[in-house]
């Protein structure tokens, strides 16, 4: 079994996220993984990343708050505990709309 506590979690810089810090709990320079990394961001009101795509699957969890994920067919208002799945290859930008910060885990492919 391999730990992290969040007071040990390393952060890291995602490119084209503004306003957001991030922790790693798993995978990567955190823990020995196979398959997937698993990564805690807190977006501050504003924050937001740049509308891109990505080669991994990603799922985002809103922990607390509410995020926008926004999509080039659309977009949906997340609050705690809702959940989306983003297909390799599709755009997808993250948005705090709201005057109150928002937190939200992100499990992704790769290690």
């Amino acid at each position: 079994m391999q730990v992290t506590r969040i007071a040990e979690a390393p952060s890291y810089q995602a490119p084209e996220h503004f306003d957001m810090a991030c922790l790693r709990l798993q995978g990567r320079e955190a823990s020995r993984t196979e398959a997937m990394w698993v990564g805690l961001s807190h977006l501050l009101p504003g924050g937001h990343t740049s509308l891109k795509s990505s080669e991994q699957e990603k799922i985002y969890v809103v922990i607390e708050g509410q995020v926008i994920v926004r999509t080039e067919t659309g977009e949906a208002d997340l609050g705690p505990l809702d959940s989306a799945v983003i297909p390799r290859g599709e755009t997808r930008a993250l948005e705090n709309r709201t005057n109150r910060p928002a937190t939200v885990l992100l499990l992704m492919e790769g290690t």
